[in-house]
């Protein structure tokens, strides 16, 4: 069952994992370390006091054992099909989760929080993890890590781990465009685009200085044309907001120049740009070329 329910996460996580490649080509990868919203959170919210969860059906109907784990989806998520890719373990677990401990964390680990964003305000609205939290998850890690491995061999892992982060939608969809007493009255669309890009070049570069040196940086989907924003848009006949997927665009290639920039400043760092936009804006558009007849993005909902 669940090998039909993927075949499209399939695609998109092949497209992924060659874009990550361009960081890791030739190298070990010994553990797979997430950061971001919804679209990779593996279950961290079950531990948190929010109403956005996910652990009820019909989520997880296509995972293991037919239940809901806390993954925004109806089975596992692209950052479980990447750590399978790389010769890991087939999903990657939520920091939070009591279940597990740092033997499952060692070769993966998920400090994802659905709801949140770059901007502390976002993790607010729904009362989630701040991004800025993750990475004092990550640094409580790091310690676990040493004393479970060993100084040498857990600085080895740091070094040679695959970062994978997905966030921002949320700064859009749940922020800035929702409270007009909010960042919406504080900026500009491309002033706040600007304050966004500052967070993630100082999270990154926090990150390498912990010793990250192997980093993927996801774009926007196109969020214009998530179920939400559709339905919301029903004068227009339930299409896609194009502004909203302009400022997607728009936001994706200032991270991309932020990519480039890192790299030449940052010395050691493969840092790689992976953009979701392209592929997900085709299947929406030409559903049918994909097998489908028509494409939800429920996972990025938050």
């Amino acid at each position: 069952m669940e090998e039909k329910a993927i075949i499209n996460w399939l695609f998109l996580t092949n497209l992924l994992v060659l874009q990550i490649l361009k960081v890791v080509v030739c190298a070990n990868v010994p553990a797979i370390i997430v950061f971001g919203d919804s679209s990779v959170d593996s279950g961290n919210n079950n531990q948190i006091s929010t109403i956005l969860k996910s652990n009820f059906e019909p989520y997880g109907r296509d995972f293991y054992g037919g239940k809901p784990t806390g993954r925004f989806s109806n089975g596992r998520i692209p950052t479980d099909f990447i750590s399978e890719a790389f010769g890991l373990k087939p999903t990657i677990p939520a920091y939070l989760d009591p279940t597990y401990g740092i033997n499952d964390y060692a070769t993966g680990v998920c400090f994802a929080s659905a709801g949140t964003g770059y901007d502390n305000a976002t993790s607010d609205v729904l009362s989630v993890i701040p991004f800025w939290m993750e990475l004092e998850y990550y640094k409580q890690y790091q310690n676990e890590l040493r004393e479970y491995l060993g100084i040498e061999q857990a600085n080895w892992v740091i070094s040679e781990a695959l970062y994978l982060l997905s966030i921002g939608t949320n700064d859009f969809l749940e922020n800035y465009y929702i409270n007009p007493f909010g960042r919406s009255s504080e900026f500009s669309i491309e002033e706040y685009q600007n304050f966004l890009v500052g967070i993630a070049r100082d999270f990154i570069t926090e990150l390498y200085y912990l010793g990250a040196r192997k980093i993927s940086l996801g774009g926007l989907p196109p969020m214009g044309c998530l179920p939400l924003e559709r339905t919301t848009n029903i004068f227009w006949g339930s299409q896609c907001i194009e502004e909203y997927n302009n400022v997607a665009l728009q936001f994706n290639w200032k991270l991309q120049a932020l990519v480039a920039n890192l790299n030449m400043t940052l010395v050691g760092l493969r840092l790689v740009y992976s953009d979701p936009y392209e592929i997900l804006y085709e299947m929406i558009q030409n559903p049918f070329a994909f097998g489908k007849s028509n494409f939800s993005l429920f996972y990025w909902l938050f």
